[in-house]
């Protein structure tokens, strides 16, 4: 909501808009009087808000551009505002965090990023120190913009809208990683710009803890502990923000229990972030290789149906514009960060086109990315999405998980991380796709507005 104050005294500073400030008639502030209408008092920073359209002059605003935590990817949908107090700290943990509940710090105003990573912040205060916002989940940088003038348009410096790279910077979610012998989603992160220091094993403080699947199993000399320590219990998983686990090249159902498969999915009901790549399709689906001792997932075998084969393909990718309510953006975006060369289609990297879902249930998931049918085949999905709990209204869900047929090119193989990702710096155009994905998991479940 865009607020203003009434007066045409033009405010220089913090100091002279607390003396010469005063909001006007309808202004809300977080809450409303015992007859049910809007406050009409202004409180804090909201009293600098200066109403430059009164004077004939354009709104006092901010702009920039969001990137990833790298510098150069710039991001959608992330979410901007200038909160009218301290938004205060985060909780630690697993928490539902659901749109409705709004942000902390009682935004003045608010915005989302477009498709080009950009944002526009009209009616904000002006003055020294202005506190800018930028968020996606428990993804947060929190800057003081050092002047903003009245009735004009201020550019933020780029250096201090892209996402932190280390916890000086600001907060970054607790992400758990399992590494596979198919897969590297260790080395989306590093390519995303989180600071390699940041990347431990979950003994020691980083923000991203590496397990041992059946990729590399050492970060430097210090041992990973095994995946299945995080994944066979809901407590040893709620630390963690979101989880995602790299494809094993095999669904492996001897490390995964039926009380593995309950864990995950009570900690995803709780409001965690699941990320899913290609075998780990047992979570969803069960096993079909080599037996599993009848375990099978609770709701979620229901989402959608699955191939027994790793089948590959050279087509390209197309984006689902229908199926998606952010499938236009995810296009536009697509293009925007040359992740595309032809709207909807994504190239895949040679040898690793993999696919092994065949349908999706559209009234449970979203369908992301689905394989471009050849001599009229079936269109199969390669990414979609749920929220959960799946069985819940969808207005009392939390969590989210996300599926993908997509990989991530690794380096040399072998080794202990970080070496084992190589030197490579560049993002495929699938691991764009991926990186939109894992920005997208990390945001609140529901329409913010």
């Amino acid at each position: 909501m865009r607020t203003i104050v009434a007066g045409v005294v033009l405010v220089l500073s913090a100091a002279s808009a607390a003396a010469l400030g005063a909001c006007g008639p309808e202004r809300s502030h977080g809450g409303d009087d015992d007859d049910g209408t809007k406050m009409d008092a202004c409180v804090g920073l909201e009293c600098q808000v200066v109403n430059c359209q009164a004077m004939g002059m354009p709104d006092t605003s901010v702009s920039g551009t969001i990137f990833a935590p790298n510098g150069t990817l710039p991001l959608y949908g992330i979410n901007v505002y200038v909160p009218r107090e301290d938004p205060g700290p985060l909780t630690e943990g697993v928490t539902c965090d659901q749109c409705a509940n709004g942000f902390p710090g009682s935004p003045i105003v608010q915005t989302k990023t477009d498709e080009m990573g950009h944002f526009s912040l009209a009616g904000i205060p002006a003055g020294d120190n202005i506190k800018l916002v930028v968020t996606q989940g428990k993804w947060r940088r929190i800057v003081s913009l050092p002047t903003v003038a009245q009735c004009t348009d201020t550019a933020v410096d780029p250096t201090m809208t892209r996402l932190p790279k280390n916890k000086s910077e600001g907060d970054i979610p607790k992400i758990a990683i399992t590494t596979g012998s198919a897969d590297s989603l260790e080395c989306l992160v590093l390519r995303l710009g989180i600071d390699p220091a940041e990347v431990t094993t979950s003994g020691k403080g980083g923000r991203v803890h590496l397990y041992h699947g059946n990729g590399t199993g050492q970060i430097g000399n210090d041992p990973m502990s095994d995946a299945t320590a995080l994944w066979n219990s809901v407590d040893t998983m709620k630390p963690y923000d979101i989880a995602i686990f790299s494809c094993e090249s095999a669904q492996h159902p001897e490390t995964k229990s039926q009380d593995a498969m309950n864990a995950v999915k009570a900690y995803a009901d709780l409001g965690g972030r699941v990320f899913l790549s290609h075998w780990h399709n047992i979570w969803v689906g069960g096993p079909f290789q080599g037996g599993g001792d009848g375990q099978l997932p609770q709701v979620w075998n229901t989402i959608a149906t699955w191939s027994r084969n790793d089948d590959q393909f050279n087509n390209p990718d197309l984006i689902d514009e229908a199926g998606n309510p952010n499938g236009t953006a995810f296009a536009t975006w697509m293009m925007n960060v040359m992740g595309s060369t032809m709207r909807d289609k994504i190239d895949i990297l040679a040898t690793t086109g993999k696919n092994t879902c065949l349908t999706v249930d559209n009234s449970k998931a979203e369908r992301w990315v689905y394989l471009n049918p050849s001599n009229g085949g079936a269109e199969r999905p390669q990414n979609f999405q749920f929220t959960t709990p799946n069985e819940a209204d969808p207005a009392n869900r939390c969590g989210k998980v996300v599926f993908s047929d997509m990989h991530v090119s690794g380096g040399p193989g072998g080794g202990s991380y970080p070496g084992s990702c190589g030197q490579t710096t560049t993002l495929s155009a699938q691991e764009k796709a991926l990186a939109f994905m894992f920005f997208d998991i990390a945001s609140c479940v529901g329409v913010i507005f």
